[in-house]
């Protein structure tokens, strides 16, 4: 399987702190990517990085074989990566039904029918199209953030730490809804509730002090209790 994005021992900087300390992985067409680590590892940087919110200082970004590493954030979701935020990133004042309108890049026959798509894939929305996104609850508003990334052909979503602060049942509906996502598209996803992650992921990478230390496939990663206690806490 090929390879839709490479990350080639990147560095990055935001201000005088050296975050991303050389980190590599790579995404391939059809999976689900894991970044795992402590908090503070550096996973949600490399997202950004990958982004071009956060400007890789040295190291390469290729997508579909192209560079992408000095590309504004503008061009690089024009490529195709969308990009859910840890924040969600919604709008608060803006409705259900303005948040996706604002979130199409075109508005065409093929964006009324994935804005279908992930109204059947998360009926909440449907359900309060006219609410405002600051008024749904935090699973509600998670699916609004993940819905308007995929609103859109995006070969690659990127997706941070979906099940944050979620309760366990409203988890369940996020994991279904990235498991229905993997059918269309590839996605990196960082995660901190290694059960979820494992259940969805195909390949993992261990990120430790902005560095990677480790990557393979997520069923080695869930027998292996060495590196879940050195890395991640948990054994």
């Amino acid at each position: 399987m090929s390879s839709l994005l490479k990350v080639e021992n990147v560095h990055t900087h935001i201000g005088q702190y050296h975050i991303l300390q050389g980190v590599s992985f790579e995404a391939k067409a059809g999976e689900v990517s894991v970044l795992l680590g402590r908090n503070g590892a550096g996973k949600t940087t490399t997202l950004k990085t990958i982004m071009g919110l956060t400007p890789a200082t040295s190291g390469a970004i290729t997508f579909e074989d192209e560079a992408i590493t000095k590309n504004p954030t503008h061009r690089i979701a024009s490529n195709g990566i969308g990009y859910v935020p840890e924040d969600q990133g919604i709008f608060g004042a803006l409705t259900v039904e303005e948040n996706l309108k604002v979130a199409m890049r075109k508005d065409d026959d093929s964006a009324k029918e994935r804005q279908e798509y992930v109204l059947n894939l998360f009926p909440d929305l449907k359900k309060y199209w006219k609410k405002d996104g600051g008024h749904l609850s935090g699973g509600q508003k998670q699916m609004l953030s993940m819905a308007r990334a995929f609103v859109n052909e995006s070969k690659l979503l990127l997706i941070d730490e979906p099940s944050k602060g979620l309760a366990p049942v409203v988890i369940e509906k996020v994991m279904e809804a990235i498991n229905e996502m993997k059918k269309q598209t590839t996605i990196i996803l960082v995660e901190q509730n290694f059960i979820m992650a494992s259940r969805i992921g195909d390949t993992y990478t261990l990120i430790d002090d902005g560095e990677t230390v480790q990557s393979g496939q997520m069923s080695d990663l869930v027998q292996n209790e060495e590196l879940k206690r050195k890395y991640l806490g948990i054994g």
